[in-house]
């Protein structure tokens, strides 16, 4: 895998509770039945320790296949949709990826097993310093987490092999389209506020986006502007 894995001392380090490698495995191997057939993104969810990415009062159901609330409001999804939507965007080693939406920073971490290069966005200070602490504490240096407006994408390093959503837009912004290269793939939640949206892979060729719903989904709609708390 391209992202620099924990060692078995970083690994041990954060693994408090004593039976959480056999919880890996066995949510590793729900994926598996749930059709997630990928080896390299079930070995990546199986690497990262999620418990690291919740508060301590939610470090109990850490490998519960469950949506659980973080810090500012937000949530991170159940790891069986990150185990879909990673999947679904086939990502190669030489890879580099653009997250708009980075939560607790768990997606960002499997998808830095897989690639070579994710760049991180989400408004909220609070959980892009979170998720920058938790990545150092697992040695991911290919993975970066900016505090930037993720309606503009980051131009600064475009353009992308992958880029994904995490929250939902009424339309893909022109922005998203140009930086992502021919042959791109991007995932995103498009639909209304408080209504189920449809996850689509939009596949870029000849600068024409091709759309593939993937499933349907309920979340947030992704906000626009920089937080001026948290």
């Amino acid at each position: 895998m391209a992202g620099q894995k924990p060692g078995a001392e970083e690994t041990q380090q954060h693994s408090a509770l004593p039976d959480e490698a056999e919880a890996r495995a066995a949510l590793v191997l729900g994926l598996r039945r749930r059709g997630v057939s990928a080896r390299n993104v079930l070995s990546a969810i199986e690497h990262v320790p999620r418990r690291l990415f919740l508060s301590a009062r939610h470090h109990g159901l850490a490998y519960e296949d469950a949506a659980l609330p973080i810090e500012c409001g937000q949530i991170v999804s159940a790891p069986s949709l990150i185990a879909f939507t990673v999947q679904a965007l086939a990502i190669e080693a030489e890879h580099t990826v653009l997250e708009i939406g980075t939560g607790s920073g768990y997606q960002a971490a499997v998808m830095a097993h897989l690639s070579h290069r994710v760049e991180t966005l989400d408004r909220f200070a609070t959980l892009v310093d979170l998720a920058g602490r938790r990545f150092s504490a697992l040695k991911l240096l290919n993975v970066t987490a900016r505090q930037v407006d993720g309606m503009y994408g980051f131009k600064q390093k475009a353009p992308y092999d992958r880029i994904v959503v995490t929250a939902a837009v009424e339309s893909v912004p022109d922005a998203w389209v140009e930086q992502l290269k021919p042959g791109g793939v991007l995932i995103a939640p498009v639909g209304l506020p408080k209504q189920p949206q449809s996850l689509i892979r939009f596949q870029k060729t000849d600068n024409v986006m091709t759309a593939e719903t993937l499933m349907s989904v309920r979340t947030v709609m992704l906000q626009p502007g920089l937080a001026k708390k948290l």
